[in-house]
């Protein structure tokens, strides 16, 4: 019999997987109610109210699992759970409808002047002239990000016969075929898209994507929609293109801070907004509480879990051996991501050494999360990056190798796109930490970590003098350098690190000098 804490408040319906189980003792109470019964839980689900910290794990020395009905995980501990061997779940899937719906309800009521005309009759004016809308029919939609609901989105736009353009760096070509939505680059949907919805996660990325210089890319009227995470539309750059007319209408449900009882942008006529309501359906509450009791019984019952945020349970001691290759696969996925930005079909990871007495189907998800994570419209980790890989056509498998390269132990990964591949090969010194040893055939060694540039070059004279001398003048201090060529004269790289983060300014300026094919920035 387990014992089950459920110490937020959840609908019986939802909690039905648990009611049901034979094998489970539910306690619907606050965790403060319970506070002399902590040490026999094996289970705890929350909602947003409790805080599930180090301390009341510590006090919970029977958990075995950590549920959260809903998406986010801000509210748990998630590296004293993974030290105390704590699985932690979440419901990324509950609230996939209820937001594309509200998305798609945003546009509508944008496109048609819904609130503004509600208001106005509701004032008692009947002014028909002031609220001509636009018809969505044969509208290009651009969808930026398309995971679940940028997916879902797209289905019902094509309903409304529209044309959805979208920009997805993990879009392969046959995948959008399949779900009938033409790909596009970043550029493409901004200067062919009517109205352009974001559905991505809030990374360095993707903070600020739609700012100054993006913004004035679109056509002149278009329409922009946030139901994601604030700070994807920088609000300064979206309140000067409203204001001037360039914007017609913005449609917000999230904003950079909450509450946004005194943010200047509703003050503007051509905003309609909702106070972060984009999941908030009874549907999409009763969704994620039984999506994570049926996730806590599986666990329970000795199954695998789906949508698990850390790892998954390990011994102590198995944990400690695996937990350096663990971070230095995460950390070359990352690298890999970053460097690897076309549609990618397929990804092979390899293990020579010491390191193939291990467990490394946990370090080969661990990479597949690392390079999934800063792309995909929700949580990814070493247990469900699998499942989004394969949602997004991307297959990838491991193998042993009998030769290490000279090192006690290798990890060599490569990364198949439709028109490139990219490889690295990657190291765990026990001195001196992870080491990048090789990227696509040329022999470095760096340490992965800070505001890296990533160069592909000619290896002519003066080709580092220029970098120095450019990186000077943008008060930019190198810290380290790595350089790799096959033969002098030919095809070279560099790998550099700076104090400070790369400007997109500096980065193209790097991309200009003559002898440089090729220039991306790395944030670790």
């Amino acid at each position: 019999m387990y014992n089950i804490l459920v110490s937020d408040s959840m609908s019986k319906e939802g909690l039905l997987p648990l009611l049901e189980s034979e094998q489970v003792n539910c306690v619907q109470k606050n965790v403060s109610e319970v506070e002399d019964e902590l040490h026999t839980f094996d289970a705890i689900l929350v909602r947003s109210a409790t805080t599930v910290t180090a301390e009341l794990i510590e006090k919970m020395s029977n958990l075995k699992i950590i549920a959260r009905a809903g998406v986010g995980v801000d509210n748990i501990d998630i590296d004293a759970a993974t030290k105390a061997g704590v699985v932690v779940v979440n419901a990324p899937d509950g609230n996939t409808i209820s937001t594309a719906e509200h998305t798609f309800a945003m546009i509508c009521a944008l496109a048609r002047k819904i609130p503004q005309a509600n208001q106005s009759i509701k004032s008692g004016e009947w002014n028909r002239k002031a609220f001509q809308g636009t018809e969505l029919h044969g509208k290009t939609l651009g969808i930026v990000g398309f995971g679940r609901i940028g997916s879902q989105l797209a289905k019902r736009a094509k309903a409304f016969e529209m044309k959805p353009l979208v920009f997805d760096p993990f879009l392969t070509k046959a995948r959008a075929e399949k779900l009938g939505v033409v790909p596009a680059t970043l550029e493409e949907v901004l200067t062919n898209a009517d109205i352009i919805t974001v559905h991505t996660p809030l990374t360095k990325e993707t903070k600020g994507i739609l700012g100054m210089e993006n913004i004035g890319k679109t056509k002149k009227g278009v329409y922009l929609i946030n139901c994601a995470r604030g700070g994807i539309i920088d609000e300064v750059a979206l309140k000067h293109y409203l204001e001037n007319g360039h914007v017609a209408g913005a449609a917000l449900d999230v904003f950079e801070e909450e509450p946004a009882i005194e943010n200047a942008l509703l003050e503007l006529d051509n905003v309609i907004a909702t106070p972060h309501i984009a999941a908030s359906t009874k549907e999409a509450q009763l969704n994620v509480a039984a999506q994570v009791s049926e996730e806590v019984v599986r666990f329970l019952e000795g199954n695998p879990v789906s949508n698990s945020i850390n790892l998954p349970t390990l011994s102590k001691e198995v944990y400690e051996k695996v937990k350096p290759y663990y971070e230095l696969t995460k950390t070359m996925g990352n690298v890999l991501s970053q460097c690897m930005k076309t549609p990618v079909q397929e990804i092979e990871v390899y293990y020579g050494g010491e390191v193939t007495h291990l467990e490394t189907s946990i370090t080969t998800r661990s990479l597949m999360a690392g390079f999934l994570s800063a792309r995909v419209d929700a949580p990814v980790n070493d247990v469900n990056a699998s499942f989004i890989a394969k949602e997004r056509g991307i297959e990838f498998g491991e193998k042993s190798l009998n030769n290490a390269y000279g090192y006690a132990n290798i990890i060599h990964a490569i990364v198949h796109g439709e028109d490139r591949t990219f490889e690295i090969k990657g190291t765990y010194v026990k001195e001196y930490g992870p080491r990048i040893v090789s990227i696509n055939g040329f022999n470095v060694d760096f340490f992965p970590a800070g505001h890296l540039i990533y160069i592909q070059h000619n290896d002519r004279l003066g080709v580092i003098g220029k970098m120095g001398q450019l990186l000077a003048e943008h008060d930019l201090n190198i810290a380290t350098m790595q350089v790799g060529r096959k033969e002098a004269g030919g095809e070279a790289i560099m790998m550099v690190a700076v104090d400070k983060p790369l400007t997109d300014e500096v980065l193209n300026a790097v991309r200009s000098i003559d002898e440089i094919t090729l220039a991306d920035k790395i944030e670790l």
